[in-house]
C-alpha cells in the first residue's frame, strides 16, 4: 500500500490534492481514499491530508503516521512542524519551492533518502503563471506524477477535468503538464 500525506495551510486545496489524487488512482484502476484532518478550521491554518492506493481494497482509516510520500504544499510548515516525522526510509518528498532543498537547510533528510527522492517544484509559481492564483495542488500532482511514476499523468488530468470543469480544469491541466514536463527533464538530464 501506498501512503501520501499533504501537509499545506487552508486555502491552498489540501484536500482537494488527496481526493484528485485518489481519483487518478482509481482511473489507473487501483483501490484508493483520501481524507483530510483538520486543525482551526480557517484560511492559513495547517491542514494535513492523507491519501492511500493499493491493488486490493483498503481497510485502514487511521492517519498516517508512516508515509511513503510527502507532498508538502506550504514551504514554512518545513520549520514549523515535523512534516518528515514517520517518512518511510525509500519514501519521496516533494517540496513547493523554487529553492534546493540545501538551501531549504534539508541537507540531513537528502543525505537520508535514496538519491532524487528529496525534489523541490516551484509549484507556486507555474500556479500564478496558469491560474492567477497560488494554488498549487495540481501542479504538485503533475509533478509526484514525473517523479514517482506511480501515476501517469493522464490519471492526473483526468481527476483534474473529474474535479474541475471549463478553463478552470484547463488551466489546472496545463499547469500540471508543466511541472510534469519540468521535474521528466530534470529526470533525464
Amino acid at each position: 500500500m501506498l501512503q501520501i500525506r499533504i501537509h499545506g495551510r487552508g486555502g491552498q486545496g489540501v484536500v482537494t490534492a488527496a481526493e484528485m489524487l485518489s481519483i487518478a488512482a482509481f482511473e489507473q484502476g487501483r483501490h484508493a481514499q483520501a481524507f483530510p484532518s483538520f486543525g482551526s478550521e480557517r484560511t492559513g491554518a495547517p491542514v494535513v491530508s492523507f491519501c492511500r492506493i493499493d491493488d486490493k481494497p483498503i481497510r485502514s482509516r487511521e492517519p498516517i503516521s508512516a508515509p511513503d510520500v510527502l507532498i508538502i504544499q506550504d514551504v514554512h510548515l518545513l520549520h514549523q512542524v515535523d512534516v518528515f516525522q514517520g517518512l518511510m526510509p525509500q519514501g519521496y518528498v516533494l517540496i513547493n519551492s523554487g529553492r534546493t532543498a540545501s538551501e531549504l537547510g534539508l541537507d540531513d533528510v537528502v543525505a537520508r533518502m535514496p538519491p532524487g527522492r528529496v525534489i523541490t517544484l516551484p509549484a507556486t509559481d507555474i500556479a500564478m503563471k496558469h491560474l492567477g492564483r497560488p494554488l498549487p495542488n495540481a501542479v504538485l500532482l503533475g509533478g509526484f506524477a514525473a517523479m514517482t511514476g506511480l501515476i501517469t499523468l493522464e490519471a492526473v488530468v483526468h481527476a483534474i477535468h473529474d474535479k474541475f470543469k471549463g478553463s478552470v480544469a484547463e488551466r489546472n491541466d496545463a499547469a500540471a503538464t508543466e511541472a510534469y514536463d519540468l521535474l521528466a527533464a530534470k529526470e533525464t538530464s
